[in-house]
């Protein structure tokens, strides 16, 4: 090759938008142009107009590999300088142009000289010092000794020394204390052996901070001498993405979600990454999983048939590569069903294409259960499990909207346990809740899965029955839920009989919606009880007038005190022994504003029901009270006055406790005041009712077993309780002479009596006869409309103060 004698060889730099972005003092002598004068101009005023128009052209060539091209230059001076230039592309690691390395050569080249020079020769001849300067980093060369004898302005830029500075300091000296022995190992790795080492470490700056840098040096030999030459480069950015990456999978890994993270390969989808929280949620190991294709495992972990909808919405979103949650149940690796919230979406690249989906998994087995706890919390009732009166107004509802579809009947049966109270009494509490649900059971057993069993509370349930195609149809199946109810419950070994009333109401005839059907069934209930109970009653309209007026009955009972509608009458007690009034019974009278006078027959049964007997015996008991005080005034001592007192009010906390404290407010002896309560209530708890008159005793207060024999007492039982006085069945005293059995009764009573230390009464005495069987087979006392009857205090103040007056 040759070329011409003119063999000045200068470069220079030239930014991706075509100005000059380097001009050096070799530049200048050639072409005359200052550095402040060309830096930052467009090439093209290095060219002639003539040559300005291709220059586009040559720089877009020069993006794909290096052009060499003969142009003429301009001279400063004007003047033309012939020169071969030669443009190669300057990427950065992205692959992204960050300019374009010229070279110039003055002079003109003869025939194949100008290429052979243009990629070889030309690049070679450019001085090393102004290549070095145009690296994307750190160049540098350390001798034996550990200085640095040649490096690039990137060292100086990249630790903030001066040319001065860094001819000073050993190259050790430029990284942090902590890097040293390693840096310092692998420069002397280089000086002992050929080949390249690789090391990752910081540079320090002046202001002390630090600059990661991939460091990769090799041996060089100058006249036999070694020296380590290398380059760094900036991994700052790298480093930054390198921690988000560590970040991110440290993320990944403490999440308590489970993450499958796969590629999307055509048809099949391999797995490539699983958290620790998917093996535990799903049991299966990423040993096993990963490299799996996602198909493969999501047919492992699905049950057939079940959640088929989401499983295919999840197909879809991984075939469309779109976003997407939903909610299945899987199963785990050993079987168990777990419910998964799962979201899949896709993972794109910096150009937005999908390359992976991540499945976010999120066990939700607690929540599910938790949520259809509280559902069934909300709607059944937690002794039985049946449902409630939320899920009954529900059922029923929907019902009658079917029959009205259909044209069919729907049947509500309301039944209430007899006696229930009761078995609560006498065998306590927990036994009668052990019977509701044995009843229950037996409802079930004798319904149809399409009917509805539910309990309103207490001892009251409600059947629905649907789709009831006639009465008889209803009848049948009524029959059948009697039937499944006959046999007795047994608890703790005892067999405890359950009965029950119900009442039944018919959709359409008698309501249109839940409420009047509930409502009428409730009516009917009332009567079969009223009927005897253990019956069936169908509603009818004379039920709801009968209803009606207990209804107002009740409404009228709650205000007759605070309208002083209630007054006592007193009917004298007499010794038998004496003739003379020893006490007398309090009976409550009622003048109703509509019915007239009413005695406690008519409205006490009611009030006991509706729990209106606790006012009303308060009020008895305050205005007895008072009573005594006046005849304690007027002068009439050593007299007991008697109440009659339900098993009801006995059961109130504190209810005794009140009686004494009452009369000793009001200067009454305990002695003075006596309780009287009827054997059936007696018979109702037996441990209850020794309590309870334990209780009486402790007061001082006076106890009396009213309607003695007509139930079957327990002597035993009697004989421990604190009694004062029996009374004989009205019945036996109103057959006394006329009936042997009754005679017998009395006398077996009055025997009974004594023979426990109790005084004997004989209560309906109507007739002399009745009087003198009674004194003759010693009994205590008497009292009878055959003495007087019931009369107010004024009348019996009179009797009390007549001498006359005696039991004869």
């Amino acid at each position: 090759m040759q070329a011409t004698t003119e063999s000045a060889v200068v470069n220079f730099w030239i930014a991706p938008n075509g100005k000059i972005a380097t001009w050096n003092d070799a530049c200048a002598q050639l072409l005359g142009y200052a550095t402040r004068d060309i830096l930052a101009r467009p090439l093209e005023r290095l060219l002639p107009h003539s040559a300005q128009q291709r220059l586009a052209k040559l720089l877009e060539a020069a993006r794909e590999a290096p052009v060499t091209v003969e142009s003429d230059l301009m001279h400063a001076d004007g003047s033309v300088v012939p020169a071969a230039l030669t443009l190669a592309p300057q990427c950065r690691k992205t692959g992204r142009l960050c300019g374009f390395g010229a070279l110039l050569r003055a002079g003109r080249m003869h025939g194949g000289a100008a290429a052979a020079l243009c990629e070889h020769d030309l690049l070679s001849r450019t001085p090393p010092g102004e290549v070095i300067d145009l690296l994307p980093g750190t160049f540098y060369m350390i001798n034996p000794a550990g200085r640095l004898v040649l490096w690039n302005t990137w060292v100086e830029r990249a630790t903030g020394l001066s040319y001065a500075e860094v001819e000073a300091t050993a190259a050790i000296d430029l990284f942090p204390p902590d890097e040293r022995a390693l840096v310092q190992s692998r420069i002397e790795q280089v000086l002992q052996r050929d080949g390249p080492v690789v090391v990752e470490a910081s540079l320090l700056s002046g202001g002390g901070a630090s600059t990661p840098f991939l460091f990769t040096g090799t041996r060089i030999l100058v006249n036999d001498v070694p020296y380590v030459c290398g380059m760094g480069l900036d991994i700052s950015e790298r480093r930054k993405q390198e921690e988000q990456l560590r970040l991110r999978e440290r993320a990944l890994h403490a999440s308590s979600n489970g993450i499958v993270i796969a590629r999307y390969s055509g048809q099949s989808h391999p797995i490539e990454y699983v958290n620790p929280a998917f093996e535990r949620i799903t049991g299966y190991r990423a040993a096993d999983i990963v490299g799996t294709n996602w198909e493969h495992v999501s047919a492992l972990m699905s049950i057939p048939g079940i959640d088929d909808d989401q499983h295919a919405l999840a197909r879809a979103a991984i075939r469309e590569r779109r976003e997407t949650r939903v909610t299945c149940r899987h199963l785990r690796k050993n079987g168990e069903i777990f419910w998964n919230e799962m979201t899949v979406a896709p993972v794109v690249n910096e150009s937005g294409a999908g390359t992976h989906f991540i499945g976010v998994m999120n066990d939700v087995t607690e929540s599910k259960q938790r949520t259809s706890f509280l559902e069934h919390e909300i709607n059944h009732d937690m002794l039985t499990g049946l449902a409630n009166r939320n899920l009954l107004w529900d059922r029923l509802e929907q019902a009658i909207h079917m029959a009205q579809r259909s044209k069919a009947l729907v049947a509500t049966i309301l039944v209430d346990l007899d006696n229930f109270k009761v078995i609560n009494d006498t065998l306590g509490h927990e036994a009668g809740d052990e019977v509701l649900r044995v009843v229950a059971r037996k409802m079930l057993g004798s319904v149809r899965e399409s009917d509805t069993v539910a309990r309103l509370g207490g001892d009251e349930f409600v059947l629905v029955l649907v789709n009831q195609p006639s009465l008889r149809y209803t009848l049948r199946m009524i029959e059948r839920l009697r039937k499944g109810m006959e046999n007795a419950v047994t608890i703790d070994g005892r067999e405890v009989a359950v009965q029950a009333s119900m009442g039944v109401s018919v959709f359409p005839h008698d309501g249109a919606n839940a409420g009047e059907l509930i409502h009428a069934a409730d009516t009917a209930m009332y009567h079969a009880k009223l009927a005897g109970r253990n019956d069936v009653q169908f509603f009818s309209h004379d039920m709801k007038v009968a209803t009606d007026a207990k209804l107002k009955l009740e409404t009228h009972m709650r205000h007759a005190l605070e309208n002083d509608e209630m007054f006592l009458v007193f009917q004298p007690k007499l010794s038998l022994k004496t003739g003379k009034i020893v006490g007398a019974e309090a009976l409550p009278r009622w003048r109703h504003p509509e019915q007239g006078l009413l005695l406690p027959a008519s409205f006490i049964l009611e009030a006991e029901e509706n729990g209106a007997i606790v006012p009303f015996g308060e009020w008895v008991f305050n205005r007895l009270c008072e009573v005594m005080q006046r005849l304690k005034q007027l002068g009439f001592q050593g007299l007991v006055m008697s109440m009659n007192v339900s098993f009801r009010e006995l059961n109130q906390r504190g209810f005794i406790a009140l009686l004494g404290e009452k009369l000793r407010q009001s200067d009454l002896a305990p002695e003075t005041f006596e309780l009287e309560i009827s054997e059936a209530n007696l018979l109702r708890n037996a441990e209850l009712s020794q309590r309870i008159f334990t209780d009486i005793a402790r007061q001082g207060i006076r106890l009396t077993v009213d309607e003695f024999g007509a139930g079957v007492s327990s002597l035993k039982n009697l004989n421990a309780l604190p009694v004062t006085n029996l009374k004989i069945f009205k019945s036996y005293v109103g057959r006394l002479t006329t009936d042997n059995l009754s005679d017998m009764m009395a006398k077996t009573i009055i025997g009974i009596g004594h023979l426990m230390n109790m005084g004997v009464i004989g209560e309906g005495v109507e007739t002399p006869g009745q009087r003198d069987f009674l004194k003759q087979n010693g009994c205590d006392q008497v009292q009878g409309n055959y003495f007087s009857q019931p009369v107010p205090l004024p009348a019996f103040e009179l009797l009390l103060a007549d001498a006359s007056f005696a039991a004869g």
